[in-house]
């Protein structure tokens, strides 16, 4: 294989393809339920999981909100569709023994990206406009945000952006879990600071 055609062919190792297909999958049943949830606030149905635990942890103020349905739809919808994504590139690459060529993973990475700052829209309109946090809507956040750090890790170190950033990807490998123990906490302190989230529990 030539220098030039080689780089378009990249493989994950199998532990990431592996949290790939198990985060697709968690984001996937997550959005299921959640759209059920949806459903049931439209037609009075009862939900298959109830995600009603407090006045301010609650599902319900948040899905018929214009950002609940960002698109003229709910976006539990989005998730059922691209979820569907981490499943299939994980499964790929485990199946694929020369991996997928860059495009994809070019490709893979910017919906990706797109779900990270989406799902932190998402946060900051629930903590600081609707005053309330969805149950489900925050499991598919605990999901995503690792699986953005990642997908830009690995198809940075992995030059899938070019040589001139592998660095930046194995740094962020290198310090994920603090990346995303920050991003978790940053979510979580400032929804406590706004709505006192732990009192409401109790």
């Amino acid at each position: 294989m030539s220098a030039e055609t080689a780089p378009s062919l990249r493989r994950p190792g199998r532990a990431l393809a592996i949290w790939w297909i198990v985060a697709g999958a968690i984001g996937w049943t997550v959005a299921f339920l959640l759209y059920h949830e949806y459903i049931g606030q439209l037609t009075g149905a009862n939900a298959l999981i109830s995600c009603s635990i407090s006045p301010i942890v609650t599902c319900g103020p948040n899905l018929l909100t214009p950002g609940g349905n960002l698109l003229g739809f709910s976006n539990s919808i989005l998730g059922i569709v691209l979820f569907l994504g981490p499943v299939y590139a994980g499964v790929s690459a485990l199946a694929t023994p020369h991996g997928l060529r860059v495009w994809f993973w070019r490709t893979y990475a910017v919906f990706v990206t797109g779900a990270f700052v989406f799902v932190h829209v998402l946060a900051y309109r629930s903590v600081f406009e609707y005053g309330s946090l969805c149950p489900w809507c925050m499991v598919i956040w605990l999901v995503t945000i690792p699986l953005f750090f990642t997908v830009a890790g690995w198809t940075l170190r992995a030059g899938v952006w070019g040589r001139g950033v592998v660095r930046v990807g194995a740094g962020i490998l290198s310090w994920l879990p603090l990346l995303v123990i920050v991003d978790y906490l940053l979510i979580g302190v400032t929804a406590q600071l706004r709505l006192d989230v732990i009192g409401s529990l109790f």
